[in-house]
């Protein structure tokens, strides 16, 4: 303790105190301006800040690939935007680094882009709209997204766009090697193991002589994705990465447990249609692109027909490739985000953890994107790119905000999921067509119930319905006391379909249901889940159903981390066809469950004991 204080003291000293040199006359001296950190984080410098001595440049990073077939290294297109002192006084200096497909424009959004949803399990879609991207900017321009942020606080801010967009060679692959590899090159350049040009396909040479080799990388969603995708390269330099709402695999965005399901707002997206969505790049360049990744890596890996996981979604999967990984992880995400949905930071994060890396993870009771709060980012750059004994890696390891806090005051907690939850067992009590219960004693011996398929009618209204045969709903008793849900929940159960291919849809819903005017996205949604009967013994090799067979199956819903007030009843909804992520086939379709046969498992902080205090 007594060290870092040292240190911190020493730090803050170096920054306040103004470095003093003599100019060439001997008589004339000039204050050099450096980092400056305070309670440990890197402080707004008044010499770093005035936007009219930054300077800003374009470049080419060679990588080592070819994807657009020109016999050529593909090149990066990489912006730089640093303090002028950088080439004035010498100054060395860290790098934030961002980088992202959507830089240079995308696609219109039109539904005939999207895959035809409205068929039969198992059809063959129509083909879709194929758009071309219309490349926005007349001059080499990238992005100015961090720059206010970082570079007067005493940081060089680099973006590049991914290969195949903007004036980036090669070919975007949706997850493909080459968007590993490209973010490398560039953190390869910035510290001096890769080669940089002043022209795409010049020879002239650039060199990041202001670099101290230092490098952390941010982004959210898709731009979330690249940093977690080049720290699963173990490149050298990249020190920590800060991924927001990312997508860590391609598979789980587009697929849960061998069902085809659609991200959440884009109904009958694929990553074909992302591919289509982000290629801005040579317009000369994208036949073959399309040609080679789009119309034969992508049409014969995708497989919109089964939903199983192959090798194709195997390798656009992040968590297998993280064995190289050193970089610091600070993960964040939204609770409520059905587009990238929170499983995509959990498994990553628990894998991190795993492996021993420095971890810390910030949920956000919202939807899509959300980053942790400034003070939070700062202390986890500054220890991690600027060396300052902070004690970041000492501060809680997860932070999480409450439901009625704002998104920078988050609750520190000793990690995720609570340590002090544990899983709680609920059996079915039967009820259909209206409402069963959930229970936390077995009732043996109460058959099956039927529901039948009709995706005309939502979740929202087949949670509120009182009675209908188009869902099967079990609630607990009204709590009498606040619930607090932290992890996965689970469900295990028995089901047989009439036909040999049908939708298995679950949400755990709060109830009543509110309709008032002022609903908070966590009032009613608890999370959901989804999986296909056919790949009830494997999840590489799906199998037709026999009708009237019940078939067992387990799979996990979305993680979550909720106070379900009391006052309120937990409810498991089971259905089929999910209007808003699902394939829509003909209504008609029953589902049977075997209630003797079927648990919902709730991982409820303190346990049994607080679920039965709250429900007894």
């Amino acid at each position: 303790m007594i060290k870092n204080k040292i240190a911190f003291l020493f730090t803050f000293l170096m920054g306040v105190l103004t470095i003093v040199s003599a100019q060439k006359s001997g008589t004339l001296l000039e204050k050099k301006s450096i980092p400056i950190f305070e309670n440990g984080e890197a402080q707004v410098v008044p010499g770093f800040s005035d936007e009219a001595t930054w300077i800003t440049h374009d470049l080419w990073v060679e990588t080592e690939f070819d994807t657009d077939g020109d016999g050529k290294k593909d090149r990066m297109h990489v912006s730089v935007t640093r303090p002028g002192q950088t080439e004035t006084e010498g100054l060395k200096l860290p790098i934030i680094y961002i980088s992202s497909p959507y830089f240079a424009g995308v696609a219109s959004n039109l539904n005939e882009i999207f895959w035809d949803v409205r068929h039969e399990l198992g059809e063959t879609p129509k083909e879709r709209l194929h758009p071309n991207v219309v490349r926005t900017g007349k001059r080499p321009y990238i992005s100015k997204s961090h720059i206010k942020t970082w570079v007067p606080r005493g940081y060089i801010v680099v973006h590049s766009s991914s290969p195949g967009t903007g004036l980036s060679q090669g070919s975007p692959t949706v997850g493909g090697d080459n968007e590993s590899l490209a973010p490398k090159a560039v953190i390869d350049w910035l510290c001096g193991r890769a080669k940089g040009y002043t022209e795409p396909y010049g020879k002239e040479r650039v060199k990041a002589y202001w670099s101290t080799g230092k490098v952390g990388m941010t982004g959210t969603s898709y731009n979330g994705t690249i940093p977690l995708a080049a720290a699963t390269t173990g490149v050298e330099g990249l020190e920590a990465i800060i991924p927001i709402a990312p997508n860590t695999s391609y598979y789980h965005y587009y697929r849960s447990n061998g069902l085809v399901r659609s991200p959440g707002g884009f109904l009958g997206e694929d990553i074909d249609v992302l591919y289509d969505f982000i290629h801005s790049g040579d317009e000369s360049k994208r036949a073959y692109n399309n040609r080679v990744v789009r119309d034969t890596e992508m049409k014969n890996g995708m497989d919109r027909i089964t939903g199983d996981y192959n090798e194709f979604w195997a390798g656009r999967d992040y968590l297998n490739d993280m064995e190289p990984m050193k970089a610091a992880l600070f993960m964040a995400h939204g609770f409520n985000d059905w587009n990238v949905m929170p499983e995509h930071s959990y498994r990553i994060y628990k894998a991190a953890k795993d492996k021993g890396l420095p971890t810390q993870i910030y949920y956000h009771q919202n939807g899509h994107g959300g980053e942790p709060p400034l003070t939070l980012m700062n202390k986890w750059f500054t220890h991690y790119l600027h060396g300052v004994e902070n004690g970041v890696e000492e501060d809680a390891k997860a932070w999480i905000v409450r439901e009625n806090d704002d998104k920078l005051n988050p609750t520190p907690y000793e990690d995720y999921p609570n340590p002090e939850a544990a899983p709680v067992t609920l059996y079915l009590e039967g009820g259909a067509p209206e409402i069963g219960g959930l229970k936390t004693e077995k009732k043996d011996d109460q058959g099956v119930e039927t529901l039948v398929d009709n995706f005309s009618f939502s979740g929202e209204t087949l949670a509120k319905a009182e009675n209908t045969n188009h869902r099967l709903l079990y609630i607990t008793p009204t709590l009498t006391q606040d619930i607090h849900l932290s992890g996965v929940p689970k469900i295990s159960i028995s089901v047989a379909s009439n036909k040999a291919a049908a939708n298995l849809s679950v949400w755990l819903v709060s109830l009543p249901w509110n309709d008032g005017k002022n609903v908070k996205i966590t009032d009613n949604i608890i999370t959901r889940g989804w999986a296909d009967p056919q790949n009830h013994s494997s999840l590489t090799h799906s199998e037709p159903l026999v009708p009237g067979t019940f078939y067992n199956l387990s799979f996990e819903l979305m993680p979550d981390d909720q106070v379900i007030p009391k006052g309120q009843q937990i409810a498991l909804m089971i259905f089929s066809s999910d209007r808003e992520f699902t394939l829509l086939p003909d209504p008609g379709t029953e589902l049977s469950v075997d209630l003797d046969a079927t648990a919902l498992t709730l991982p409820v902080v303190g346990g049994i004991d607080a679920f039965k205090s709250a429900t007894e």
